[in-house]
Formats: structure tokens, sequence, C-alpha cells
């Protein structure tokens, strides 16, 4: 049975502040838990109703009702753990790196990701006001990818001064990019879901790229953000 201090401390976790102040985040979903658990990320605790045949201290197992009564989905999976947030590690000026200035949908976030560990990229850049990579509805999106992209949140401007890399943006008025000879090396930087690239970061693009529309009408306004990552990327990639 769970404890009052264990609900406490599990359900303040849904909140950014106290995933910061506790040093936790939840996992829900036993593909997903046992992907991060193969991981080099520390588990402070596994709240299970099936056993996961692991080192008893870190593993409670509990009843449907208790389960219910800690997870944040509305159909609660058969396992919600615990694992301590992991110091942020440098990031490696190399290769391609998506940058995301101030992306706020935890879904899209989360989908980002999946794309960079696809696509083999190891570097994703937030600007300080993207949404938390550990919001428990980025990290369900993710699907256990968020162990295998290094996310750094930076001050983007100042990240992009100082890169030596070519800096990438997308926008409706940009280079055709399926005209356009993409590097292997470089950064590209997607904006927010509302109003794109924000105006300081958009001064330090040295290439605006866009993504052509082919419909008769030319209605539709823009594409999702996470859409458009793909579509880039998978473009660089090719490239």
């Amino acid at each position: 049975m769970l404890s009052k201090s264990q609900i406490k401390l599990i359900t303040s976790l849904k909140q950014k502040k106290y995933r910061q102040d506790l040093g936790f985040f939840v996992v829900e979903g036993v593909k997903t838990i046992k992907e991060l658990l193969a991981s080099n990320l520390e588990l402070h605790a596994l709240y299970t109703t099936e056993s996961f045949n692991i080192d008893a201290k870190d593993e409670v197992l509990i009843s449907e009702t208790d389960l219910k009564r800690i997870s944040f989905l509305k159909t609660p999976n058969t396992a919600l753990a615990v694992f301590k947030i992991p110091e942020q590690t440098p990031v490696e000026t190399k290769g391609l790196i998506v940058a995301l200035d101030d992306v706020r949908d935890p879904g899209n976030l989360g989908t980002i990701i999946r794309l960079c560990d696809w696509f083999g990229i190891k570097q994703l850049v937030c600007s300080k006001a993207t949404v938390d990579c550990f919001n428990p509805k980025v990290i369900q999106a993710t699907m256990g990818s968020i162990t295998r992209v290094n996310i750094s949140y930076v001050d983007l401007e100042t990240f992009l001064k100082d890169t030596d890399l070519p800096v990438f943006g997308a926008f409706m008025d940009g280079e055709n990019v399926y005209k356009k000879q993409l590097p292997q090396h470089g950064v590209l930087v997607m904006g927010n879901e509302a109003n794109g690239v924000s105006k300081a970061v958009e001064a330090l693009i040295t290439e605006k790229i866009s993504i052509p529309r082919f419909g008769d009408l030319q209605a539709t306004e823009s594409l999702n953000v996470a859409t458009a990552t793909s579509i880039l990327i998978s473009e660089f990639r090719r490239g």
C-alpha cells in the first residue's frame, strides 16, 4: 500500500517546479519504463501491479486502485516509475543540431525527440522557455527516445552567436528546401507553434529555408512544428 508521502511526492512531479526542486520525473507504461531501465538513468522507485523482477528495494507492488491514485493518465498502464533527472551535459557542436525556439506543446517536443532519435541526431538544443523535456506528456510521447538524445536548455541567442556552424531557420518565406543543397553539419532552428522564430533569434539565422505548399488552393496557413521538423530533417539527411 502506498503511503501519503509517496503519493504526495509522485503527484507533485506533474509540476515543473517540483521536478526541478526534487530532481525526479515520472515515467508510465511498461515499454517506456523498460527502455529507461536499460539506459544510464537512475531509478528512484518503481510502482507496478505486475513484478518486473528487478531489485526488490526499488520495486513496490501496488493495487490497480493505488496505481489510479498516482497515475497522470486517464487509463493507467500497469506501472509507473520515478527516475532521477540526469545532469545536463555540454552540447557537442558537430553534425546536425536541432534547436527549438520556445516550442510549448509537450506532444510536439516529445515527437521531435523521437525524430532526432530516428534520424540519428544526438543534440537537441532548447530555449529556456521551451516546454520541459521531463514533463510527463513529453516523456510519454518520446516512447523511450529521451534516453538516446542529449537535450540541453540554453540561452538560445548566446548559443547561436557562439557557434561556428551554419544556422538554418524554418520560415514561410525561406528558400525552397527541395531545391537547396544542405550540409551534414549545421543548426536547424524551429520556432514557436503560434509565432514562429522570434525576431531576436531570426537575426542570427544565416539561411532561411521553407517547405513549399503544393495544394491548389494554397489555403493551409502552416504546418505543425513537429511535422515540419520531420520534413526538414529528412531533407538534411537526404542531402
